[in-house]
């Protein structure tokens, strides 16, 4: 039901909890399955795969070490390098920008090879790497085997794609997600998907329903549905690329590929979408006539857009609810297997029950290979997982996978004989758990876990109802309290326990962070990149950038220090000889102070002010107000009130010296503007109370999976 612990369990075959990564890895506590620290002794595909001779590739995101772990001060051990991987070229973290990519390539920070402009995109870039790996494999080894894990940017948000996709779809939403389930239904059963007597499941009282919308938010909703729908047929297209590069070197038929999904539809667009996904990390309400006016820029450069949780809904067809929880909408997933060469069965179904855990040792049984005893001399854990390899060739076999537990933040699941259990938290859907009182990401405590174990739980025979549309509990209460005690069997057997089912509580957790405390940080030009989860915490309180330069005869021009980008951030720079500070209010307003005089040739300390005025408007979307202030050594340049500031996040974009990573942070110049001059230093110092809103944080964290 989310992003890392579904990748962890495809590359080790072991269950989420058994690998540490029950949830975000920022989400980390100190409990053996939530440690966000997957053990070494859950060996990954890869390096089972490297030790029988294979090349190993990793293309796109990872997003399975913990963010202490995720700067180039290392340790790298758990990085791809680090994890059988002989070559990575992607992002490390949960998401990021389709135009303007955080990249990694093996170990270290990259630049994308050219802009949006010249016709960047992240999934193309992707693909481009993943044929070269496997063009530079085969022409010096023709016969050397190669594994690959290749994960896109897409369909996570940001959803961007190019305006000739998105074109594409113009008009084939208008229906709504209503009449979409519908459509979406019936040509499931003509595929055979679902038997004709399935029944859809009702209608989320969470999502609204479309024909009570206005003309102009029906005309916005479909439009964040058309550029989705461009996003996914774009990626796919690039996926064909990929395997026509396979076919040109004559290993299409004999090349296993599996094709599959994380979890469900997201819902993190909330009910209005979003033209900038870090507005709600912020607590803004984004203003919906300005996003209408600004529809031709969804899916472009300038946005870092979400579409509304009718779409997720809609898109997890015949199912209930969506990603981060349980419920069959959540948790199950389409999976293609290729392999013509060692598969019979052409275009055939297979209905028999696979889990994730399913797929490292059904590969392995594929290719004749033993999981091993050990990895670089550590003992092996039991791989957790089932073969389901004998299914392939033969659709009536049974399934060797009879149960499977399931939790996601609290919400928890039994699949055992074709039967299935859920209790979800805080209830059935959102509204459901607001009338008893409670929210999503709330502990459960003794008491609520009392209520949900004696009327919280739901059973479904999904044999015959696989959309989980009757629920069954109180005609066959003996086979709910069979699976029930299961469940907790196997949350014992694969530690599960304690049972946690806060956000925001396990978010406070107090862990491993390298920037705790700081109140100044050092910065020198051309250094790499440095990640969000380490730049200084500047919102809501004083704080100084000074910088040591030297600008030449002739004057400089360019970027001092930037943090953030077009989603949120500031900027120092130079420009016609004058001193510029630009403040980017998530994309929507920027505040700009520019030097009342040119800057003297020479060594000069130029230096940035911030002194709040009042306090942030939390409810607003606004961080504290204050005085800006541009200093040629100690001598006041310019002043200028700021009205409002970004109260708690700039996205995922970290801190660069000396040019400015990725989009450009404002519209005054394109990046990367690299400086002309000379930069000795960067000094930024913080000072004053720290003002937080963990639950807000704990948003753009979950928003990254």
């Amino acid at each position: 039901a989310l992003c890392s612990p579904t990748r962890a369990c495809i590359l080790t075959g072991r269950n989420h909890h058994s690998n540490g990564i029950a949830a975000v890895t920022e989400m980390s506590t100190g409990y053996p399955g939530y440690n966000g620290r997957m053990p070494f002794e859950n060996g990954m595909l890869s390096e089972i795969l490297l030790d029988q001779g294979y090349n190993t590739f990793c293309i796109g995101k990872w997003h399975l070490n913990p963010p202490v772990d995720g700067t180039p001060a290392g340790p790298y051990k758990r990085w791809p390098l680090g994890r059988g991987f002989e070559r990575y070229y992607g992002f490390l973290n949960g998401e990021t920008n389709q135009w303007y990519p955080d990249l990694t390539y093996d170990n270290h920070s990259v630049n994308q090879p050219k802009t949006p402009e010249e016709g960047y995109h992240l999934t193309e870039d992707l693909t481009d790497k993943a044929i070269q790996f496997i063009y530079d494999s085969h022409v010096n080894d023709p016969d050397k085997p190669f594994f690959m894990y290749y994960a896109t940017g897409a369909a996570h948000a940001p959803h961007h794609v190019g305006k000739e996709w998105i074109d594409k779809y113009k008009g084939k939403f208008d229906m709504g997600w209503d009449k979409y389930r519908e459509i979406v239904f019936e040509k499931q059963k003509e595929m055979k998907l679902f038997s004709d007597d399935t029944v859809l499941s009702e209608h989320d009282p969470d999502v609204a329903e479309w024909d009570t919308l206005s003309a102009d938010e029906k005309k916005l909703y479909a439009r964040y549905m058309e550029i989705y729908a461009g996003f996914i047929s774009h990626a796919d297209d690039q996926f064909g690329r990929l395997i026509s590069a396979l076919e040109k070197i004559n290993e299409l038929d004999n090349t296993i590929i599996i094709v599959i999904s994380d979890n469900g539809a997201s819902s993190e667009g909330g009910h209005s979408g979003a033209f900038n996904e870090m507005s709600a990390f912020n607590s803004l309400n984004e203003n919906f006539e300005e996003v209408l006016e600004r529809i031709d820029e969804l899916g472009g450069p300038k946005s870092y857009n979400h579409y509304p949780w009718g779409w997720s809904w809609a898109g997890n067809t015949p199912f209930k609810r969506w990603k981060k929880e349980v419920y069959r909408g959540g948790c199950t997933d389409n999976m293609i297997i290729h392999w013509p060469k060692g598969i019979k069965a052409k275009g055939e179904l297979r209905r028999q029950y696979a889990h994730a855990v399913d797929i490292l040792p059904t590969v392995l049984d594929l290719l004749e290979v033993n999981p091993p005893d050990s990895i670089k001399g550590v003992s092996q854990s039991p791989v957790e997982g089932i073969s389901f390899a004998q299914t392939l060739n033969d659709s009536k076999i049974p399934a060797n996978h009879k149960t499977q537990y399931f939790e996601m933040f609290g919400c928890r699941a039994i699949d055992h004989d074709g039967w299935r259990a859920v209790c979800g938290w805080p209830g059935p859907n959102y509204a459901k758990g607001i009338e008893k009182g409670y929210k999503f990401g709330e502990e459960i405590t003794p008491a609520i876990l009392n209520d949900l174990e004696a009327n919280g739980w739901e059973l479904f025979n999904i044999s015959e109802d696989p959309s989980e549309s009757k629920n069954l509990a109180k005609e066959n209460p003996d086979k709910l309290k069979e699976l029930i005690n299961l469940w907790w069997n196997e949350a014992v057997k694969y530690k599960v326990l304690p049972l946690d089912g806060s956000t925001l509580k396990r978010f406070k957790e107090k862990r491993p962070h390298l920037i705790e405390n700081r109140s100044e940080y050092t910065y020198y030009p051309g250094l790499s990149v440095v990640p969000i989860g380490n730049t200084p915490a500047v919102f809501n309180r004083p704080h100084n950038i000074i910088a040591e330069v030297e600008i030449p005869g002739g004057g400089a021009e360019g970027v001092i220090l930037a943090h953030g980008g077009v989603a949120g951030g500031y900027t120092l720079f130079v420009k016609e000889r004058k001193l510029h500070y630009v403040y980017n209010y998530l994309g929507f307003e920027q505040f700009e102070l520019i030097s009342e005089e040119e800057i003297p040739e020479g060594k000069i300390t130029l230096k940035f002010r911030f002194l709040p005025t009042g306090i942030p408007k939390i409810k607003e979307g606004k961080g504290t107000p204050g005085n800006a202030h541009l200093y040629f050594n100690d001598r006041l340049v310019c002043k200028q009130k700021l009205p409002y500031t970004v109260p708690f996040t700039f996205g995922i974009v970290g801190i660069s010296c000396g040019y400015d990573f990725g989009e450009a942070v404002c519209d005054r110049y394109k990046a990367p503007f690299t400086f002309t001059g000379k930069i000795f230093e960067v000094k930024v110092e913080v000072y004053g109370e720290l003002i937080k809103d963990m639950l807000l944080e704990l948003k753009s964290v979950m928003s990254r999976e």
